[in-house]
Formats: structure tokens, C-alpha cells, sequence
């Protein structure tokens, strides 16, 4: 009788009885599905000897070599003897009942026995391995390696522990050394978990193209699984590919034409085609066939996506609020509308977007620095800040710590709290420099009093993105910290390429009093004051 019991230790560890291989199993995370192996029965290994490539009979030898050695003595590959047999029955009969230290023990026997006979390594690999002790486990799985070089056990359980391992490099090339024995030796279910497993280090490694052959293979094996159609398109589309993978969509929305995985992926292959329209109609034609509100809500949002890149942004609210009528649960459909109404000034529309997002995903550290943002545009400065500090305590991802500093120092400034806002602003700096968070910090340490500092934050402002207003303070600040030369120059430049800056034009005087060259300081001032700059024309007096 065969029956498989299965321990999960972050792998999975397969036996089965009676001179069955005992293979052990990987969860494997493929794109497009999480696809979890299970346990499953492989070819058998012969209980008393592995015949040679291209031999037959009872007790053949072959001369081997470790898969992890270039060279070796050679090894005569020795049967076991009928005691040997009964030994190895009562090991594998004791890994069965989960007694590991008399399995071992047992196989441990046997190795010194016969060292020279693969079985008992492979007995003795898995229940070092149940034991959690990898080393031991791959050590003896070099040697069945080494006494078995044609059996694909080998090889592909030493990938399984080099992926335990994070050695995936090492794993991918163990599971494609398997991958190439297994052929004429599995079958197809052993063969998939093989092939999974080789998918999964692909994945990892994004080698799509690879990856595309793999799932080519697997999709031989088993070609009523749609979920291996899927990933099999997808990754053909991320293999730059994706006008080959059309066919292959086409068949699977034909066999399940509620799938909105395959519609979505389908709209994305033809706007890498350059054919966003295409895309917006196959998304409409998917709306009808889906059949959940979630879905048709994910279909609408990838539509508001597109419009959005096509430059109509209205449309693209729309879109958006009907997945919100579709789905009205959906936080991310409101936040999407948020985003959208933000970019097209709607600030109010935003507001009420973004206060539905975080009322659905109170945890979101994105959509509370989002909302933090909407207030600060509306000039509400004390609640923005009050939602940046909150988004603080969510665990932010990098970029939305960055956004919830900014808007916490930005509020701060407009308060009048200065050393909150350079402790803020220096802080989001750090982690994402921008030229608006660097003018901020500027305006911060200027009105802190803090010149140089003020100088050194607005030319790193400029550095990053040379606007006028940023000019226009640098010039400022440096007028402040006695830098009248450098003022000149960063103001006379500014006035050269637009000479109704009437600010720059009254900083430039300034600069040129300073530098005790009247005459020109007040040809710079009648500009000023000519463009109604009111300071200029009192300079003139």
C-alpha cells in the first residue's frame, strides 16, 4: 500500500512507501497565480541497484561523478544484499513513523554497510533533512548524485535546499540538471513539480524568456490548466514577446471568458503595441463577461489608467468613480479617483476621494500621506499635518515617508513652526531629494534666519529643477549671507531670460548697492519699479 505523509517546515517533505523515490517538495511563487506544489508520489527508485545508462540486469557497475566534484576516484555501484534490503525496509519504515534518530541510525548503518549503493544516501539525505540539517542532507545527496548521475532526485533536491538556502543562482542550475534527466525516468505529475520548481528560480531571476519555455513544457503536461495558459502568456508578454502571446489569450478567454486576469492582461499586450484604443475597446467587451462587481471594478481602473495616459483626464475620473459605484468597498478605487482629481485641480473632489479611501484601509500609510497632501493644497495646515504625523506611525514604504515628511514640514512652515519644518523637510530630504522639498527647507532655515543654511538648501533646489522661484530666493539668500557677487549672478541671469521678473530685477539692485555700484543698482531698481515693485520704487528715494 502507498500513502504519503507530508511535514511542512517551510518546504515540504514527501514520502512514499515500498521503494518509492522520497522526494522532497517546494512551495513554488509563480507570476500571475500562487501556485503551491503538494505532495506527490514519484518514480520508484530500485531498491537494489541503479542499472547503468544503456544496461540491463540484477547488478551492473558504472563509473560515476559527484555532480560537485570535476574529479573523483571511480565507484562501482554495489547491490544490496538481501539483509541490506530488510535494513533498509526497517529505515524506511522508521522515517515513516516519524522516529528520525532510529531512521538515521538505521541508514547510517547502512551506508557503512554499503557505501557504495545509492539507496541508503537518499534515505539518509531526507532524514538529515526532516532533522533540519541541510548539510548533512546535501552532503549525502551528493553522494546518491555521484552513485545515480542519471536519476533527476538528485539534482533537484539539492535545489530544493539551495533554495532554502538563498542560493537561488545554484538552485536554478540544479533544477534544469533535473529538469533534463527527468524525462524518460517521472512522470507527468513528478515531471510538473520539476518543472515548478524550475519556473519559480526563473521567476525570481526574471528570465522570462526562459521562463516562457518552461511553462511551455508544463503546459504539455497538463493542457486543460488554464492557470498554466495564464502565467505562460504573461510571461511570453513580459519576454517582449507579448504579439505572440496573443493566441494563446484568445483560447483562454474562449474557455473562460469571465477570466479578468486574462482580459486585463490582454488590454496591457496591445498598449505595449501601441495600440491603446484596441486596449480601451477590449476592456469594454470584458466588462459584460465578468461577473463580480470587484472584477468590472478592476477593469474600470485599468481604463482610467489608460485615459490618463492618453491625456484624457476627465474621462478618466469617470472611469474611475464607476468602479467605485462597482465596487464600493474597494479603498484603492477611491484612492485612484483621489489621485485623478488631484492632478486635474478638482481639490475638494480629491478631498472627499481620499477621506472614503482611508475611512475603507485605515492602515494605509499611502492613502493617509495622500490625504495629508490634499489638505496641505487646501490650506488646511493643521490638519495636514495632524495626517502626515499619522501616516508616520503606519509603516510607510520609503516613498510615502518621504511624502508624509514634506507635507508635515511644508505645515509646519505655514504655522511658523521652523525647527519642526527643517527637522521634517531634512529628514525627507534625505530619503528622496527633491527640488520642492529642498526649497522648502530653504524657505525654512531663511526664516529660521539661518542664511547659509538657507543658500545651501535653495541651491540644491536649483540644482535639481533651475525654476524661477527658486532662483529667485536663492538670489535672496545669498543676499543675506553677504554673497553679493554670487546673488548677482544667479539674479542677473534670472533677468536676462525674463526681463519682467520684477522681484529678480530688485534683488539684482540690491545686490549691485551692496557691491557700492550705484549706478547700476538703480538702473535694476527702475526696472523694478517700473514692473510695480513697490520695495523698488522706496529704494529709489
Amino acid at each position: 500500500m502507498t500513502y504519503t505523509r507530508t511535514v511542512l517546515l517551510g518546504l515540504t517533505l514527501a514520502l512514499v512507501s515500498q521503494g518509492a523515490a522520497q522526494t522532497m517538495l517546494e512551495t513554488a511563487t509563480t507570476i500571475g497565480v500562487q501556485n503551491t506544489l503538494q505532495s506527490i508520489g514519484t518514480p520508484t527508485m530500485p531498491k537494489v541497484n541503479l542499472p547503468a545508462p544503456g544496461t540491463t540486469g540484477a547488478a551492473p557497475s558504472t563509473t560515476t561523478t559527484p555532480a560537485t566534484a570535476a574529479a573523483v576516484p571511480t565507484v562501482t555501484v554495489t547491490p544490496l544484499t538481501a539483509d541490506q534490503q530488510v535494513l533498509l525496509g526497517q529505515a524506511r519504515a522508521a522515517y515513516q513513523a516519524g522516529t528520525l534518530p532510529e531512521a538515521r541510525r538505521l541508514y547510517e548503518t547502512l551506508v557503512t554497510q554499503n557505501y557504495t549503493n545509492p539507496a541508503p544516501h537518499f534515505g539518509l539525505a531526507l532524514t538529515l533533512f526532516a532533522q533540519n540539517d541541510d548539510k548533512g542532507a546535501a552532503f549525502e545527496l551528493q553522494q546518491f548524485a555521484a552513485l545515480a548521475p542519471d536519476r533527476f532526485e538528485g539534482p533537484y533536491n539539492l535545489g530544493v535546499i539551495a533554495t532554502r538556502a538563498g542560493r537561488h543562482d545554484e538552485a536554478l542550475t540544479l533544477y534544469a540538471q533535473a529538469a533534463g534527466l527527468m524525462k524518460d525516468q517521472a512522470g507527468p505529475a513528478a515531471q510538473r513539480q520539476v518543472l515548478e520548481a524550475l519556473a519559480a528560480e526563473q521567476t525570481r531571476k526574471a528570465d522570462f524568456a526562459a521562463l516562457s519555455t518552461t511553462l511551455a513544457a508544463i503546459s504539455v503536461i497538463d493542457p486543460q490548466d488554464l492557470d498554466v495558459q495564464y502565467r505562460l502568456a504573461q510571461a511570453r508578454t513580459l519576454s517582449g514577446q507579448g504579439a505572440a502571446a496573443l493566441p494563446g489569450v484568445y483560447a483562454l478567454l474562449q474557455s473562460a471568458p469571465d477570466r479578468v486576469d486574462a482580459a486585463l492582461l490582454l488590454a496591457d499586450i496591445y498598449v505595449a503595441q501601441g495600440l491603446p484604443e484596441r486596449a480601451l475597446r477590449e476592456l469594454d467587451a470584458a466588462g459584460p463577461r465578468v461577473k463580480t462587481g470587484d472584477d468590472r471594478a478592476a477593469l474600470l481602473l485599468r481604463r482610467a489608467d489608460l485615459l490618463a495616459q492618453t491625456g484624457d483626464t476627465r474621462a478618466a475620473v469617470f472611469a474611475a468613480q464607476a468602479a467605485t459605484r462597482e465596487a464600493p468597498k474597494n479603498a484603492v478605487a477611491y484612492a485612484r479617483e483621489g489621485e485623478l482629481r488631484a492632478a486635474r485641480g478638482d481639490r475638494p473632489g480629491a478631498l472627499t476621494a481620499y477621506l472614503n479611501a482611508v475611512k475603507l484601509a485605515p492602515q494605509s500609510a499611502a492613502y493617509r500621506a495622500a490625504l495629508a497632501g490634499v489638505r496641505l493644497t487646501l490650506g488646511d495646515n493643521v490638519q495636514a499635518q495632524a495626517d502626515a504625523a499619522r501616516a508616520l506611525t503606519l509603516r510607510p514604504d520609503d516613498a510615502t515617508l518621504a511624502r508624509a515628511l514634506f507635507v508635515q514640514g511644508v505645515a509646519a512652515y505655514r504655522r511658523g513652526q521652523y525647527a519642526q519644518a527643517r527637522a521634517a523637510l531634512t529628514s525627507s530630504q534625505t530619503r528622496a531629494p527633491s527640488a520642492d522639498t529642498a526649497l522648502w527647507l530653504g524657505l525654512s532655515a531663511y526664516a529660521a534666519r539661518d542664511y547659509a543654511a538657507a543658500a545651501s538648501a535653495l541651491a540644491e533646489s536649483v540644482k535639481l529643477n533651475p525654476t524661477p522661484t527658486a532662483r529667485v530666493n536663492l538670489g535672496s539668500a545669498l543676499l543675506a549671507s553677504a554673497r553679493y557677487a554670487e546673488a548677482e549672478a544667479v539674479l542677473r541671469g534670472l533677468v536676462s531670460e525674463n526681463p519682467r521678473n520684477a522681484e529678480a530685477w530688485y534683488l539684482l539692485g540690491l545686490s549691485q548697492r551692496a557691491q557700492t555700484r550705484e549706478t547700476d543698482a538703480r538702473t535694476s531698481l527702475k526696472a523694478a519699479a517700473a514692473l510695480g515693485n513697490a520695495r523698488a520704487q522706496e529704494a529709489l528715494k
